[in-house]
């Protein structure tokens, strides 16, 4: 971790009760719309202040519709020999999601077309919905369906599919400025830990503990619906989205593999810059990806009547794990370190990001004496047992060069090398002894 970017935060235990939520949320059955969703939102809004949003079934938003509500009770299936098998109470993976009602007998080979399995990952229950199209179905390992024997099936699948609401939350946190980060997440994945319990505790947590801050940005946290939570927040709030100058998707930061960037639609956002110069400070492995439109809902934010600056830091990214979408994404998979690891790197990102300045070398004529100023004797000779108040000469040496009006502390941390606190710290000592002066507010 980032000398000085974490100082008032335990992270570990962030991770632990990271992980705790996760528990708890992880049984729920949840679907893009639902009483799983709202039961899930319920259990956030101990932790944070929420509003919860019901869009009505029927209500266009730009090319989509809000589909109708679906809920469900039950769903198993009898086989021939009276025992129950993919049975929704021993895992809501079992049951298509978005499946419609249905009580029958059938044969094996009627039910053989509503069966769907992983023949890659033989003992893991798939993950599969049908969230536009209406049908029924089971998910189940591709070992217990090969293992089926011929003769009749009794089918129950105790769900409802009609008009209601499509339910999403929102926590707003004012800051000094109007001028936004944004933090999504979705809350519509049932019991899956990485895609994406660990994007929403993640979120919850992170707007926790900004909640007690103050903060420059104001912060707006969405817990929404994938795709369609996106896209409905983005029609009915236009107006919003001028706002948002910063933006992360959260998904997939529970995983013990290393940390993924994908970078917004533009490429070169400051939010960009701000992960990238996280990732490569923090010491370990690290992945930086180009932005392309498929995955999570950066690509509705990301898309170009919008074009907004929003990227996503994973741990490895969607599709790229052999647990996503299906069963073997548990509890197991994701643990307490990585949550808090993942939530350390989003912190750090948020403190460049709220420190990121542009100044203007006040004195830029050759370089100042420093001595006079005490900061050479302070950082050559420090008390003993006490850190000097800047990072080296060095660090004060490449703010002064580059502090012209043009490169903010982020810019000079890349080129220089140099951590971004350290650069942070060397500005701000310079600025106090009037050497610098603010330029502009990024």
């Amino acid at each position: 971790m980032p000398e000085g970017s974490l100082t008032d935060i335990d992270v570990t235990l962030a991770g632990e009760k990271m992980h705790q939520l996760m528990t708890e949320l992880f049984p729920i059955c949840r679907s893009i719309t639902g009483n799983g969703v709202r039961r899930t939102h319920d259990l956030i809004r101990r932790i944070i202040p929420i509003t919860t949003h019901e869009i009505p079934t029927g209500t266009q938003v730009f090319d989509w519709t809000i589909p109708k509500e679906w809920n469900i009770d039950a769903a198993y299936v009898i086989a021939p020999d009276g025992s129950k098998i993919m049975d929704f109470d021993v895992s809501n993976l079992h049951v298509l999601n978005y499946s419609t009602p249905i009580r029958a007998k059938m044969p094996l080979e009627e039910l053989k077309p509503h069966l769907h399995t992983s023949p890659a990952a033989p003992d893991v229950i798939p993950y599969l919905k049908t969230y536009y199209e209406e049908d029924w179905g089971f998910c189940l390992p591709h070992d217990q369906y090969l293992g089926l024997e011929d003769g009749d099936y009794d089918v129950v699948i105790d769900s409802s599919l009609q008009d209601g609401h499509l339910t999403y939350s929102e926590l707003f946190i004012p800051g000094e400025v109007e001028d936004e980060v944004l933090i999504s997440c979705y809350t519509c994945h049932p019991s899956l830990c990485n895609d994406n319990l660990s994007g929403v505790v993640l979120s919850t947590y992170l707007a926790k503990h900004l909640g007690q801050m103050s903060n420059r940005y104001s912060y707006r946290f969405l817990f929404i619906p994938e795709t369609i939570g996106s896209i409905a927040w983005l029609s009915l709030n236009e107006g919003k989205a001028a706002n948002i100058k910063h933006g992360l998707v959260a998904t997939c930061v529970g995983d013990p593999g290393h940390s993924t960037y994908k970078k917004s639609r533009r490429g070169n956002a400051e939010v960009d810059q701000a992960a990238a110069n996280v990732l490569k400070s923090w010491g370990d492995d690290y992945e930086i990806v180009d932005f392309y439109p498929w995955g999570s809902d950066e690509r509705q934010f990301c898309s170009p009547g919008f074009d907004l600056p929003v990227g996503s830091l994973m741990r490895t990214a969607y599709g790229h794990f052999p647990q996503y979408h299906n069963s073997a994404d548990d509890l197991d998979f994701v643990r307490p370190e990585p949550l808090a690891d993942s939530f350390a790197k989003y912190l750090s990102i948020i403190d460049v990001l709220e420190n990121n300045r542009t100044y203007m070398n006040v004195n830029p004529k050759t370089e100042p004496q420093l001595g006079k100023r005490g900061l050479y004797r302070t950082i050559a000779k420090p008390a003993p047992g006490q850190p000097p108040e800047e990072a080296d000469e060095l660090t004060l040496l490449w703010v002064l060069n580059l502090s012209d009006g043009c490169h903010s502390l982020l810019d000079i941390s890349d080129r220089s090398g140099r951590k971004f606190p350290a650069v942070r710290r060397a500005a701000e000592s310079l600025a106090k002894h009037g050497l610098l002066e603010v330029q502009t507010s990024r």
